[in-house]
This record gives C-alpha cells, structure tokens and sequence, in this order.
C-alpha cells in the first residue's frame, strides 16, 4: 500500500442531511502545505438488476430532481443505517417494481464518485420473480416500469438513452456474470 502524503489536521461535519452529510477536512501535507477536502458522507445503496423467465431486464423510469428530466435505470435505493445492502436490495425491488425474488446474488459493488463522495452501490442479480404490487415512496409516484432485453438496454447505452452509471455498470456486471 503507498504511503499518503499528508496528514488530517482537523475534520467538520457542515451539513447534516437526509440523503448525505458534508464532512470537510483540513489536511496538511509532507511539504507543509495545507489543503481541504470536502466530502459527501452516504452511506451508500443497493441496486437491483431484476431478470424475467424470458431474458428480460426490468428497469424503471423515474425523475430524477437533480437533472430535471425522467432517468431509465435499474431499482435502486438508499441503504438504512447500518443495514445489510442484501435486506436493501429486497426492499428495493418489492418498493418500486412490485417484484420479489428469492433468488437474489450480489454481483458486485461500485464507487460511485469516489473524487467526493464515500458512497458504494451493491449491486445485486434476482431471478425467478414473483410478480406483486409495488410500495412506492410518495417521490417515485410517477414512475413506469419497462422492460427490455438485455441487447435493446446496451442499444439505450450506446444511443444515450440509458445514462446512469448505477445501471451501466449493473449491465456490465450482468454480463460478465454471463461468460462464467
């Protein structure tokens, strides 16, 4: 492991919020120079690649505030405290697809913004689903469901239709899971 050039001089929490906290650190390095670091504090999420007995990826179409525009994405949500991202994943899926599964793998995890954010996505595989009724967040009333093969959500990917890292990745993992 290499060796960091620096030292953490003092650590403050600014902001305390509902989806992340502001932690900013003053740092001083080897050469004496001092420097800041923000950081978003999140503390992280589970995403659900849901599969049909026919191949299909279920994917939901919801707004996304910050962008001001509807995202097509995987089920994905944000981990309680200490929670197990596998119980999130679970909840995840029921919450906003209406589907449940027993049979959910985790396929892998990701740094979503590791330039200033702490959070990692668990990403998670369900098969054999069992089709329900979904328990939507007053937020996500708007959301649609869709369905695609996995060779029209690599098309969206390409084409620019598809642009969230959480399900690009979700993709790339389901398909290496494929080659084993």
């Amino acid at each position: 492991m290499k060796k960091l050039n620096f030292k953490v001089l003092k650590t403050d929490i600014i902001h305390k919020g509902r989806v992340f906290d502001l932690k900013i650190d003053e740092i001083i390095y080897d050469s004496g120079n001092k420097g800041f670091r923000e950081t978003a504090v999140h503390p992280g999420g589970a995403v659900v690649l849901p599969v049909k007995e026919n191949g299909d990826i279920i994917f939901v179409n919801q707004f996304r505030f910050p962008h001001d525009q509807f995202v097509l994405e995987l089920p994905a949500g944000k981990l309680d405290f200490n929670e197990d991202p596998f119980i999130c994943a679970k909840r995840e899926l029921t919450e906003e697809t209406g589907y449940s599964s027993e049979k959910i793998t985790k396929l892998g995890a990701i740094f979503t913004t590791p330039g200033f954010s702490n959070e990692i996505l668990h990403i998670y595989l369900a098969k054999e689903l069992i089709e329900g009724k979904h328990n939507r967040e007053e937020g996500e009333f708007g959301m649609e469901i869709v369905s695609l093969s996995l060779k029209e959500a690599e098309e969206k990917i390409k084409s620019g239709e598809i642009v969230d890292a959480k399900t690009i990745c979700g993709i790339l993992y389901y398909k290496l899971s494929l080659d084993n």
